[in-house]
């Protein structure tokens, strides 16, 4: 039954993917980047479907089951928190180079090679590592739920997104968030329905538990939580591709408004699960909250739980597939289309691999995270025309060292600041954030208030024009 459903699933997003992607062939730009072609609706469903996978049917459910509600306010913050920063920054960014492709390009441009080429390894550390993660939690929830083999979940759903995605590119991405989207809206809503409809005196149960309160350690971890997750998604480039996609910036400001409104219910909803779970006495793994608590109610809802798991991991799988794609071919101009069909399938590869062979990837999305707090502050301070390019890298370093500086004058030690920053058991703590996100700000603004003055920034998109212009030239000749 499962493999069907699997199977079934992917095939009719498959459809739905390869149907949008007609017509894109012989496009890069539309390809990479669908420009100027998405209403305010579209990019909402496409913000949140691209923005949650199948983990929170995993994450949000444990903090809830073992920490309590206060953590999973946090969570439901953090995942949409990026989305009101693309709603700021992103018309701004659009404004300045409306002929731009992503982060790590504008900041090539606007502070030189090595700025431009640390942003981009971040940003493929970051969603390489969200490409695993995904592909890890699909594998271990269809063969806990349905007993299939985690070779065979990985290489469906790796195959069916591939087979949208490398033809059709960003439209095809788009058009099955749509369906992803309400897929999981509705699933969600129905299963938390289910769970307060279905279970004599949930809301008894929940106030007996004691995991309404708010605490000092649930404040700590939705502090840490909504500083690393913003951090890392500012360099999803997924969400770069979806700031020029936008029909205007109207559009844009909406759209990612949007995400962020949807996001945080459904969030609560997920974590919520896991309170409800705990409070009832099910849990025994609480990372599996969700399912123990699926088993107390009628048969169908297993079956719901792994369709929203597959929903889930498609909507962003396909980003990402083609986030990663797009962003070597921004840091490459001279590529084409064929070149980035290739990407597609290649760079998917050893994310792959790492989940038919991970248990947990946790470790190094917070290396990741951290690496990100560090970037942030520079690199949205390029917006500002006072900053330098050696206040950027000013900042970069500051945010290192404030990162271990600060989890230093914590734990007491210096061995104790580098298993802080390292993450050896997989826990986020607040002080490596705190300080790599403080340092860097105030160094790089200090820095270039003592620069030599202003930049310009309205040459920036000649200067991005005639960079990719270039790089067609080099690829005519060769």
């Amino acid at each position: 039954m499962s493999i069907v459903l699997l199977v079934g699933v992917l095939l009719a997003f498959v459809a739905i993917g390869l149907r949008r992607g007609e017509g894109t062939d012989t496009d890069l730009d539309g390809y990479l980047l669908a420009r100027g072609s998405q209403g305010p609706v579209a990019l909402g469903l496409s913000f949140l479907a691209s923005g949650l996978g199948a983990w929170i049917l995993f994450a949000p459910p444990e903090l809830g089951a073992i920490l309590g509600i206060g953590p999973v306010i946090g969570y439901a913050v953090a995942a949409a928190a990026p989305f009101l920063v693309f709603a700021f920054v992103g018309p701004r960014v659009r404004r300045i180079a409306p002929s731009g492709q992503g982060l790590g390009e504008f900041l090539r441009v606007r502070f030189g090679r090595g700025v431009g080429v640390a942003v981009t390894l971040v940003s493929l550390l970051y969603m390489g590592v969200f490409l695993a993660a995904e592909l890890v939690a699909i594998a271990g929830l269809v063969e806990l739920l349905g007993d299939v083999p985690q070779t065979v979940t990985v290489s469906a759903v790796v195959t069916a997104t591939l087979a949208y995605t490398a033809y059709g590119g960003l439209r095809a991405s788009l058009r099955t968030d749509r369906w992803q989207a309400v897929t999981v809206i509705a699933l969600l809503t129905v299963g938390g329905v289910l769970a307060m409809t279905r279970i004599d005196a949930p809301g008894e149960a929940v106030r007996a538990s004691g995991l309404l309160g708010i605490d000092r350690v649930g404040v700590e971890s939705a502090a840490t939580l909504i500083l690393a997750v913003t951090a890392a998604n500012l360099f999803h480039h997924g969400y770069w591709q979806r700031v020029w996609s936008a029909r205007d910036d109207r559009a844009l400001r909406h759209g990612a408004l949007i995400g962020a409104a949807v996001t945080i219910p459904l969030m609560l909803i997920a974590g919520g699960l896991g309170v409800l779970a705990a409070s009832l006495g099910v849990v025994e793994v609480p990372a599996l909250s969700i399912f123990a608590l699926a088993a107390e109610l009628p048969t169908l809802a297993i079956v719901a739980v792994l369709l929203l798991g597959i929903a889930l991991v498609t909507s962003s799988v396909d980003t990402l597939e083609n986030a990663l794609a797009a962003l070597l071919v921004a840091e490459r101009p001279s590529l084409q289309l064929r070149h980035a069909r290739l990407l597609t399938v290649v760079i998917v590869v050893p994310a792959a691999v790492v989940g038919v062979v991970a248990t947990s990837v946790l470790q190094l999305f917070l290396i990741a995270d951290l690496l990100a707090a560090a970037l942030l502050f520079p690199a949205l301070l390029g917006l500002w025309r006072r900053a330098t390019s050696t206040a950027v890298w000013s900042g970069i370093v500051a945010g290192v060292l404030g990162a271990v500086g600060l989890s230093w004058a914590v734990t007491g030690t210096l061995a104790g600041a580098i298993d802080a920053v390292t993450f050896p058991d997989a826990v986020p703590t607040l002080a490596p954030f705190a300080g790599a996100l403080a340092a860097s700000a105030i160094v790089t603004v200090t820095v270039s208030w003592a620069g030599p003055g202003r930049s310009d920034l309205d040459g920036l998109d000649e200067r991005i024009r005639a960079r990719v212009a270039a790089g067609r030239r080099r690829q005519v000749r060769s």
